[in-house]
C-alpha cells in the first residue's frame, strides 16, 4: 500500500479506517486482493442501493458501450438522455403526480445542491437561505455554506455566508414547540433575519447522525414554506432513490418539494450523475446559465434508466425495504436494551440506520472490530458518535443476519456484556 501513503492526499479518509486494497466486488460484498470479501453495509455511502455491480445493470451498460454508444454529451440530446427522461417521468413522476422539469447540474451531490441554491436566489432575488443544524449538503463553497459540521466548513478557508442555521427537528429534544425560533425571527421586522430565498432539509441526515425528521415536523415546514413564500429544497442525494423505503424520502410526510436534489443511486451502477429537479415555473435560466463538463455522462443515463425499469415498476422494493429497515431497527434497539448503562439510542428509517453511542471513540471502535470480522460501515454525526448502517437495499435477509450478528458481537467487543 505504500504508493497510496507516497502520492495520495493526506485527505483521503475512508482508507484509513479500511487498509486494504479491494480488487472486486459484487452485490453486498467487497473482495480485498487477497480473496477475502467484506459484507458492505457502507454501499459508496448510498450510492449503490441496489448493490455493487448488480448484474441487469451491468448487462445493460455493457451492451450500450459494446454498440458504440455515445459517452459523453453535455447537454446534447441523445438516445440515452430521451430513454432516461421517458423513463423517469414514466416509473418516478407520473405516478407520484409531480410535475418537475429536470435540470442535469453536473456529476455529483454537491452539483445538484448548487444548482438548487443558485436557482432559488434567482426566482426571488433574495440572497438569504436557511439550512439546519447537523446538514451536510456538500463540499463545494455553497454547499458547505448550508452545512453544519465545523470542520468540513472550517476547510473553505473563507467566510460561509448568506445561510442561516435553524434547530433541526428534536434538537431541543422537544422542550420547544416546532419551528418557534423560525417562526418569531420571520415574523419580528427586527430579528436581522434577511427573508429567505429557501430553505433547504435533508429528511434523514445521513451525515448529521441518522437524525430522522417526523413526518408532522416535515409537514410542518413546508406549511411553513409557503405560509412566508420560502422555495423548499428538499436534498434527497443520500435519502431518495429508495433509501428510507418509497422513491422519494418526503413522499411518507405527503408534501411536494419545490426543488430536490439528487444523486449517488439515481445513475443505479455508482456511475457520476446528478438530478436538481424544479417546479416547470421556477425553470427561468437562460441558456448555459448553469453548466458543466461532465453533466451528460451517457452511461450512467443507461444504468440509471434501466434501474428505474427493474426496481421501480412496482412497490416490491420499496415494501421490502421497510421490512428489512424494520428488522435491523428492531435488532438495533435489542442492542441498546441490553446495555443500558452505555445509554445507546438507535435512530433511522428504511435501510438508513444508525448506533448512536456516548461518544465517537466509542462508535469507532464498534466500527473497528466489524471491519476485523468483515463488515464495513462508517461512523457519522458531529462528533462521529453514531455507528452508521447504509446496506444495498438488495441485501438478502441472510446477509442482513450476518450483519447483524458481526455487529453485535462488535459491540460486546467494545462494550462488554
Amino acid at each position: 500500500m505504500s504508493i497510496f501513503e507516497k502520492l495520495e492526499s493526506e485527505v483521503r479518509s475512508y482508507s484509513r479506517g479500511w487498509p486494504v486494497v479491494f480488487d472486486r466486488a459484487q452485490g453486498t460484498h467487497l473482495y480485498g486482493e487477497d480473496g477475502r470479501a467484506y459484507l458492505d453495509f457502507f454501499a459508496g455511502a448510498g450510492a449503490l442501493n441496489y448493490g455493487h455491480n448488480n448484474p441487469v445493470l451491468k448487462q445493460a451498460l455493457i451492451d450500450y458501450i459494446q454498440r458504440d454508444g455515445v459517452t459523453h454529451a453535455l447537454d446534447m440530446f441523445t438516445v440515452a438522455k430521451r430513454d432516461l427522461l421517458e423513463t423517469f417521468d414514466e416509473h418516478i413522476l407520473k405516478p407520484r403526480e409531480l410535475d418537475y422539469k429536470v435540470i442535469f447540474p453536473g456529476p455529483g451531490g454537491a452539483n445538484a445542491v448548487e444548482a438548487a441554491l443558485k436557482l432559488a436566489r434567482k426566482v426571488t432575488g433574495r440572497e438569504s437561505v436557511i439550512n439546519f443544524t447537523n446538514a451536510f449538503h456538500g463540499m463545494t463553497i455553497g454547499a458547505l455554506s448550508v452545512t453544519g459540521n465545523s470542520m468540513k466548513r472550517h476547510g473553505a478557508g473563507i467566510p460561509l455566508v448568506h445561510a442561516t442555521p435553524m434547530p433541526y427537528d428534536q434538537y431541543f429534544d422537544g422542550a420547544y414547540p416546532d419551528f418557534l425560533y423560525f417562526e418569531r425571527l420571520l415574523e419580528d421586522s427586527g430579528s436581522g433575519l434577511n427573508e429567505p430565498a429557501a430553505v433547504i432539509v435533508e429528511t434523514v441526515q445521513g451525515e448529521g447522525g441518522i437524525n430522522a425528521a417526523g413526518m408532522e415536523w416535515l409537514r410542518g415546514l413546508a406549511d411553513l414554506c409557503k405560509r412566508h413564500d420560502i422555495l423548499l429544497i428538499v436534498d434527497d442525494v443520500q435519502m431518495g432513490c429508495g433509501r428510507t423505503g418509497p422513491f422519494f424520502s418526503f413522499e411518507d410526510a405527503g408534501i411536494k418539494p419545490d426543488i430536490v436534489c439528487l444523486s449517488k443511486s439515481i445513475s443505479g451502477y455508482g456511475l457520476p450523475m446528478a438530478l436538481t429537479l424544479i417546479r416547470p415555473e421556477l425553470d427561468v435560466w437562460e441558456p448555459g446559465e448553469h453548466n458543466g463538463t461532465f453533466r451528460g455522462i451517457s452511461p450512467a443515463f443507461v444504468t440509471a434508466a434501466e434501474a428505474l425499469r427493474t426496481y421501480w415498476s412496482d412497490d416490491e422494493l420499496e415494501k421490502a425495504t421497510r421490512a428489512k429497515g424494520e428488522r435491523i431497527g428492531a435488532a438495533l434497539q435489542g442492542l441498546v436494551d441490553a446495555y443500558p448503562d452505555a445509554q445507546l439510542t438507535a435512530k433511522g428509517r428504511g435501510l438508513a440506520r444508525g448506533l448512536e453511542f456516548q461518544n465517537g471513540e466509542l462508535a469507532s471502535k464498534v466500527c473497528a472490530a466489524a471491519f476485523e470480522r468483515g463488515l464495513l460501515m462508517e461512523t457519522s454525526g458531529p462528533d462521529g458518535e453514531v455507528a452508521k448502517l447504509l446496506p444495498p437495499l438488495t441485501v438478502t435477509d441472510a446477509e442482513i443476519g450476518e450483519g447483524l450478528e458481526i455487529i453485535d458481537a462488535s459491540v460486546q467487543a467494545v462494550l462488554g456484556k
